[in-house]
């Protein structure tokens, strides 16, 4: 996509501090990061979300967010960690290219990721729930 910004990260039209590569994908460090090493796994291909991207490719993607989490966790001595992955404006998503967020977390650092407002789950809710799901599964 000739207007997409993180294309152009990804394929290295604009420089970028890169901690990997390979042939589908660029690891970038964010520049607003959440906390010290947040990063960015690209891939080069565009997919606009997770809707969009093929089975195969956010596979890769979620293998290699394992690797890059456990180098690191090492190497930044975190305490803890966060993947990170939006779909649409109303789940935070503000570039729309498929894009995984990698967090270090550390103790008292209040990134305020993953700080959500627990509700109730009342049961005809997921009774809905379930129901559409599956069927949206099976179809």
């Amino acid at each position: 996509m000739m207007d997409c910004i993180f294309c152009k990260l990804a394929n290295g039209e604009i420089p970028t501090a890169t901690l990997y590569e390979d042939d589908e994908f660029r690891v970038i460090l964010d520049q607003g990061p959440a906390t010290k090493g947040h990063a960015l796994i690209l891939p080069k291909q565009h997919f606009a979300n997770i809707y969009e991207i093929p089975d195969e490719t956010a596979a890769k993607a979620m293998i290699l967010g394992k690797k890059m989490a456990t180098a690191m966790t090492k190497a930044l001595h975190s305490d803890g960690f966060n993947l990170v992955q939006n779909n649409g404006e109303a789940a935070g998503q503000t570039v729309f290219h498929f894009h995984m967020h990698l967090i270090p977390r550390y103790e008292g650092d209040n990134a305020g990721i993953a700080a959500w407002k627990q509700g109730t789950l009342e049961d005809a809710v997921k009774e809905q729930i379930i129901e559409s799901v599956t069927a949206e599964l099976k179809a």
